[in-house]
């Protein structure tokens, strides 16, 4: 039986009117087949758009981290505010936006988890060409139910910056930040000793992200802001010499499941054995025995 027999054709010695088609078992065969390829190519798309989130964040990092080079570069070598919420809030009721981002974000329906104007007013904003996509990673679309039912799919931002970088305002003390009084504040970006081991920006736990002010506490041995771990467990970060980085965390600890609306138990102890990860984080936040007089904290505001 030819080829042309088997499409269905009529063919000589075949019984007149008789239509031959696939059989059962041949349609069975092909579906097997093609379930197979698939199970075998989703998992590399899969891979593949995971990858392009991951490349994708890692440019929004990078534009961000220009952002605040030319934001220093205009301003005396100063960093960008680098405000707690509490001075946030106050701020921006004064319609001062001097913060490098200014929305505080949670899980309710409050208006700062998609203000994309208040995001990109002030502070970075006008370095960036206000461009909000930016300040969010693409593979962070977490939100609480109570966000989902009000027809929400993301909050506008998932990066901090780190707390010992810029001024963080009123909580400075004889130069020093209360919060970690022990170590460096960076007030301008020449007063960073090794600019490619201190991180400015990093991608924060959906949990812990509130202020953008992304604050722990090295002696405390405690997780107070989570980094995040969207990019198959790694986080990516930005560093004062502007180089990127993606690190990948080694404990489960270090990247919990995401829990929208529900209360993390933050700050936790970081796990005895689980400690790499932490001292990795920490030892890129800032060095230690500050001296107030080394720095130029005089603010223009």
């Amino acid at each position: 039986m030819t080829l042309f027999c088997k499409r269905g054709l009529r063919c000589e010695g075949d019984h007149p009117g008789k239509v031959l088609g696939f059989t059962l078992i041949e349609l069975l065969v092909v579906i097997a087949v093609i379930t197979i390829l698939a199970a075998l190519l989703l998992p590399a798309l899969n891979s593949t758009r995971t990858k392009a989130k991951a490349i994708s964040c890692l440019n929004n990092q990078k534009q961000l981290a220009l952002a605040c080079v030319l934001y220093t570069d205009d301003s005396n070598d100063r960093l960008p505010y680098n405000f707690g919420e509490d001075e946030i809030r106050t701020r921006v009721a004064r319609n001062q936006f001097l913060n490098w981002s200014s929305p505080i974000m949670d899980w309710e329906e409050t208006p700062d988890n998609t203000n994309t104007v208040l995001l990109t007013t002030g502070g970075i904003g006008p370095y960036t060409s206000r461009a909000a996509a930016l300040y969010r990673c693409p593979s962070d679309n977490v939100v609480s139910d109570v966000q989902a039912q009000a027809g929400w799919t993301k909050r506008v931002r998932s990066i901090s910056m780190n707390a010992m970088v810029g001024d963080p305002g009123e909580i400075i003390s004889k130069g020093a930040n209360t919060n970690n009084p022990d170590l460096k504040q960076f007030f301008k970006m020449s007063q960073v000793p090794l600019p490619s081991q201190i991180f400015v920006f990093i991608e924060e736990h959906p949990d812990s992200i509130n202020d953008g002010y992304f604050l722990n506490k090295p002696d405390s041995g405690k997780w107070w802001d989570l980094p995040a771990s969207y990019h198959n467990g790694a986080v990516n970060l930005s560093f004062a010499d502007g180089h990127l980085e993606a690190h990948k965390w080694l404990f489960a600890s270090t990247k919990p499941a995401a829990r929208p609306g529900a209360a993390h138990p933050l700050p936790f102890v970081v796990p005895a054995a689980d400690r790499a990860d932490y001292d990795w984080l920490m030892f890129r936040t800032s060095t230690e025995n500050y001296t107030s007089t080394d720095h130029d904290t005089s603010s223009p505001y």
